[in-house]
């Protein structure tokens, strides 16, 4: 044969095996990057090229380390083989040879003063295994089934495994490689790397910058298969941005979005534990929840006049509660209801809510008419909206307060058509329910709230990511299958991104949507959103504190009418001193954390108070109690009254006696008490300390509380 042919033989050998370059250095700054970038820089430098295990879970890209330890050594122009040893044959014929191929050259002859890196060594046969041992040991190696001396192998060796082997430890330098899940300070280097590389790569001028929300959700990520699950995760991401940057702004693929939104990093969320499928339980109940036609005549025939007309009568009524049935409806019943919804049903009511019903009609002939809402806006916006809830929550209440709203019909339409006005302007400004997500201070409340529910709607990300290339469900599209047409999900989040119950609003959207049944509405334990390794939203305890200052607000003169400088009444006479006692009571709580912030961590004080959300909950409840059970009874009599006169209290009707009343607000606050002690007990579980001592200032506010609730001493 001549030598160009046996040449051509060899190359044709080693080209499978063959490592061209590292695919990219070591990313990060935490410490255990940085010790990690020591290791290899070391093992790169070391004279005598001693062999070296690289030991660590899967997805770890280890067999690119090894390539920057050959690459950043002086035998960088030295040729680097990788073979799979869970491919190996049991007697390493494949670096060894064979009696029966005599006439081929082993490949460790043929890699001369190369570098051999075996992978996955934890996986060689036996028999291969032990020939490796001996070669990391003495540098020898035996042709197989010949008798000719050993052969000296003059190149270095490399081995990968997920545990470092004991009998490999003696002759072999050592590098563990950490999981990603402990090099979590690196995620966003990581990211910010990947995404310039891919943006280059598809040929983008402009790299589309990862925001901090981003980082900050996957860091809750464990990231089982490590860097090879990471990089995969970031593909995905991009790919799907230029579809949708390419399908919805006619943009060609060479021009790149200028942020990558939270929606197309699908990371599968924790294992669920003790969730009930109500749909595989009842499949024709998903049917029939689904249904457009039942949605339809819920908000657009029925919702969108009811609304209509309880404005009417609130204007053109009788002005006070005991005369107006409307009154009645709203502050007797809506406000109990709704909070004791909320263990049940969470969000649902926003998602029949008038202000958003009228929200969409306006959209809708907007549309008609020929004009187009923006889309919805990427990007950060709770760090400046929650501000806004908390602000707006506030105003709301001193208003209340100070306007005496619950006892003035015209103002408390007032009230509701401010916050319709609202939900009108941002639907013709943009698409979906912007309003709802970031600026309605009831959404806010329900959202903060929705998470002690005991309904979870939530996609499989599985079946998602594997399945789904259109993500109807939450951008909206034509019928697919049996998925039907809708406009997406109106709070722009989708269902299997979901951590939460803060952005569901429980419409089903994307249960219509979706033609692969992914979507599942289970029963779970309440407050199961409230973990340890959950993110806090932005500003959600700041609006806790306001909802909890309501209480204060109601009760003020039990606080503050020692005070010279207190009013008689917050509804009437001069108006300075009223806005100004209105305001202190409301802000009593954010006061008593203000004084406790030198004492506490940040983070440690906001899981406290998150710890404690059944508590304020329960107050909430007991505080509005009174006013349901003594006057939502009341409802027929109250109605009538303007046209049946004395008359109308012959109708039917109910009072509440004050000493059940009494016992159903201690049983309200006992509730949340207990329920708070479990919570505060699983979001410090790490500090035992902080855990008894959040539980006693939980237990002092609970009493508090009652006291407050009760109106004596």
């Amino acid at each position: 044969m001549s030598p160009d042919r046996v040449e051509n033989a060899t190359l044709q050998r080693l080209a499978p095996h063959l490592v061209a370059r590292p695919r990219r250095g070591v990313v990060g700054s935490s410490r255990q990057a940085k010790q990690l970038r020591d290791a290899v820089r070391s093992a790169a430098s070391d004279r005598d090229r001693h062999a070296v295990l690289l030991y660590g879970e899967p997805g770890l890209e280890k067999d690119n380390l090894a390539a920057l330890i050959h690459f950043g050594s002086v035998n960088r122009h030295s040729l680097m083989l990788r073979i799979d040893g869970s491919r190996m044959r049991s007697d390493g014929a494949d670096l060894f040879g064979s009696a029966s191929h005599a006439e081929e050259p082993p490949l460790l002859q043929l890699l001369a003063d190369g570098s051999l890196l075996v992978d996955n060594l934890d996986q060689v046969p036996e028999p291969a295994r032990q020939a490796l041992l001996n070669l990391a040991r003495t540098g020898e190696w035996p042709p197989l089934g010949a008798t000719a001396p050993k052969h000296r192998f003059e190149g270095r060796l490399f081995l990968t495994a997920e545990t470092s082997l004991a009998e490999f430890e003696g002759c072999c330098t050592l590098i563990r490689v950490p999981p990603l899940r402990v090099r979590r300070q690196d995620l966003g280097e990581w990211l910010r790397y990947e995404v310039r590389q891919k943006s280059r790569s598809l040929g983008w001028q402009q790299v589309p910058e990862v925001p901090e929300g981003v980082v900050k959700q996957l860091q809750t990520h464990e990231f089982p298969n490590n860097l090879r699950e990471l990089n995969a995760l970031i593909d995905r991401a991009i790919q799907q941005v230029r579809h949708q940057e390419t399908h919805h702004n006619d943009q060609s693929p060479g021009q790149a979005a200028k942020l990558l939104p939270e929606d197309v990093f699908w990371t599968s969320p924790r294992q669920q534990y003790a969730r009930f499928d109500v749909w595989r339980w009842k499949p024709r109940l998903r049917e029939w929840m689904r249904s457009p036609r039942l949605w339809n005549a819920l908000l657009f025939g029925l919702v969108s006049w009811l609304f209509a007309l309880v404005n009417l009568w609130l204007w053109l009524g009788p002005q006070d509660r005991a005369h107006n049935g409307a009154l009645n409806l709203f502050w007797a019943w809506w406000w109990p209801l709704i909070l004791i919804g909320f263990p049940l049903v969470g969000r649902l009511w926003c998602s029949f809510c008038p202000f958003m019903v009228w929200g969409e009609i306006s959209q809708r002939l907007s549309r008609w008419i020929g004009w187009r809402p923006a889309p919805w806006p990427r990007g950060e916006h709770d760090g400046w909206a929650s501000r806004w809830l908390s602000a707006g929550f506030a105003l709301i209440l001193i208003w209340e307060a100070v306007g005496n709203l619950p006892n003035t019909a015209w103002l408390s339409s007032c009230l509701l058509l401010l916050i319709t006005a609202g939900a009108v302007v941002y639907s013709l400004r943009f698409e979906k329910r912007f309003w709802c997500r970031y600026l309605c201070p009831i959404g806010g409340m329900n959202g903060l709230f929705a998470k002690l529910s005991i309904l979870e709607l939530r996609a499989q990300a599985g079946i998602c990511s594997g399945n789904c290339s259109s993500y109807a469900c939450f951008k909206g599209g034509p019928a697919d299958g049996e998925g039907l047409i809708t406009d997406g999900c109106p709070l722009g989040t989708h269902p299997a991104h979901l951590r939460d119950n803060r952005n569901c609003v429980l419409c089903l959207t994307c249960a219509q949507a979706c033609p692969h049944r992914s979507v599942r509405l289970a029963i779970r334990p309440p407050a199961a959103d409230l973990q340890r390794t959950m993110t806090i939203p932005n500003g959600e305890p700041s609006l806790l504190l306001v909802l909890a200052g309501s209480v204060c607000l109601t009760h003020w003169q039990l606080l503050l009418g020692w005070s010279t400088l207190a009013p008689a009444s917050l509804s009437s006479g001069p108006l300075l001193p009223r806005l100004s006692i209105a305001t202190l009571a409301l802000a009593i709580p954010s006061l008593f954390v203000l004084c406790a912030r030198p004492f506490f961590s940040q983070a440690r004080l906001e899981r406290t108070i998150y710890g404690m959300l059944p508590l304020f909950w329960s107050l909430l409840l007991a505080n509005h109690l009174p006013l349901g059970m003594e006057e939502a009874g009341l409802v027929l009599p109250v109605s009538a009254s303007p046209l049946l006169g004395e008359g109308a209290w012959s109708l039917p009707h109910w009072q509440a006696d004050p000493h059940v009343i009494a016992f159903c607000q201690s049983m309200s606050v006992t509730i949340g008490a207990v329920w708070s002690a479990v919570i505060l007990r699983r979001m410090l579980s790490n500090n035992r300390t902080a855990w008894i001592a959040a539980t006693g200032l939980m237990l002092l506010l609970a009493a508090t509380g009652r006291w407050l609730v009760n109106g004596s001493g």
